[in-house]
């Protein structure tokens, strides 16, 4: 369950976001202010701050909101903040996403609104969680990748030479096999690199705003429109766009999104004042495009404007060269995660390892990778701990994917197994603190009695 940190001196305010999040299974957590906030963020762990930009102190600068925000930076609290405002100040939405902040939200705001761009935060915050995990295709602090496989090598030097350019890009390939981190590695590689990179779901926009998420809008432009809003075309100006699950955009909208694309111009809902998009275009998609132009679901036009260059990744099972490489930095990070320092793979993990087909690729061996490190004994893992049973062929594969929040719990409970029931020196071990690893216990509803099981 995601966990929304609810910032606000208003109560009322403060339990109409919980009323309306609730509905989409949040919980949430209140704070009247940024001091009780930042006290919170110490002892719990949330998923997205829901900031208010103005407070008693100060009722129309935000500058209240500008500094909570300066402070997560300087605390190095990487959370997804949106901001919430009943002003009408594009500035200071500006300033709160130059300090971080991923959206704004008007107030007072219409529910499916709010609803809407707290989903869209929440996954791509899991999307970003993934391409943690993808990262051990890219040595720490560089952005080149750990590949080893000739298709790799090529790919990656075509990638390359594609970014020294403007041209659009399409990336295709598998679900986990690394799309939105390859399209980050060409806007690091472009002439763009020091400019903004902005990744937007494009399944995740529901259809009716779809003209206000990219393109923004002005005050009074339709009902709800309370305030201006920025679009991600004016917010990646001069950087790169992502567009992912490109093929998810309904067919009633390409035409719109062809039309930015061909022109590079586009008008602010609410505006007649037209505006240059200046920026490179990458998409993505895992799907068949040409089955779904040739359905007429997908325009022909459109397609050819986003695929100048199109660069596909292969599965991980097409370049088995890659898979002990990949596994042994995924066991470095998910060591260090866990605290497990020293833990290597014994050969016959090795042989299994190279023997599964990955039917989810990198995404499916970090999470394999992540139960071991969490379910081992020894400090060698070995073929049984990861779960996976050798096949020639991906469809009889047998990996039991378990949720992360089930790995959490079977975690704690074999720390304080381990520490002889000290739950306090579980949490030291766990790098918990003793409220944390409590409020935890109380969410997982752990009876301690099941360590006698």
């Amino acid at each position: 369950m995601n966990t929304i940190l609810i910032i606000d001196d208003q109560a009322d305010v403060r339990m109409a976001a919980v009323v309306a999040l609730n509905q989409i299974g949040c919980h949430c957590i209140e704070a009247q202010g940024p001091d009780e906030a930042l006290a919170l963020l110490k002892q719990t762990s949330v998923n997205l701050i829901l900031l208010d930009m103005n407070f008693k102190l100060d009722t129309t600068s935000g500058e209240e909101g500008l500094r909570f925000l300066q402070q997560l930076k300087t605390q190095q609290l990487t959370i997804p903040v949106v901001v919430m405002t009943a002003w009408a100040s594009v500035d200071v939405a500006v300033k709160a996403m130059q300090l971080g902040a991923v959206d704004f939200v008007e107030k007072p705001w219409n529910n499916i609104r709010l609803i809407s761009i707290v989903q869209q935060q929440l996954k791509q915050q899991q999307i970003s969680h993934d391409n943690a995990c993808l990262k051990a295709m890219q040595p720490e602090n560089s952005d080149e990748y750990i590949a080893q496989s000739p298709q790799m090598m090529r790919l990656l030097a075509q990638a390359k030479r594609a970014a020294q350019t403007d041209a659009s890009i399409l990336i295709t390939g598998e679900n986990g096999t690394g799309k939105s981190l390859l399209a980050h590695f060409i806007h690091q590689h472009s002439a763009r690199k020091n400019q903004r990179f902005v990744s937007v779901n494009i399944g995740a926009i529901a259809p009716s705003l779809f003209e206000s998420e990219l393109f923004g809008h002005k005050k009074g432009a339709f009902t709800d429109a309370k305030e201006d809003r920025l679009g991600r075309f004016e917010i990646a100006n001069g950087g790169t766009l992502f567009l992912d699950e490109i093929a998810t955009l309904p067919l009633e909208l390409q035409s719109k999104m062809l039309r930015v694309l061909e022109s590079q111009e586009f008008e602010v809902l609410g505006s007649s004042q037209t505006q240059q998009a200046n920026v490179r275009i990458i998409a993505a998609t895992n799907a068949e495009i040409a089955s779904s132009i040739e359905q007429g679901e997908f325009r022909r036009d459109l397609f050819f404007r986003i695929n100048t260059i199109e660069l596909h990744i292969p599965p991980l099972r097409e370049r088995p060269e890659d898979i002990i490489a990949l596994s042994t930095h995924l066991l470095a990070i998910h060591s260090q995660k866990y605290q497990r320092k020293g833990l290597v793979f014994s050969a016959q993990a090795q042989m299994r390892l190279t023997q599964y087909e990955w039917p989810g690729n990198v995404r499916e061996l970090s999470h394999c990778i992540e139960r071991a490190v969490i379910m081992s004994d020894n400090n060698e893992i070995m073929a049984s701990d990861l779960s996976l049973t050798p096949t020639s062929t991906a469809s009889s594969a047998a990996f039991p994917l378990v949720p992360l929040e089930e790995l959490e719990k079977q975690m704690i409970l074999k720390a304080i197994a381990e520490f002889d029931g000290n739950v306090i020196a579980a949490g030291d071990f766990l790098g918990l603190s003793k409220s944390a690893i409590y409020r935890r216990i109380e969410k997982h509803q752990l009876d301690l009695k099941d360590l006698d099981n």
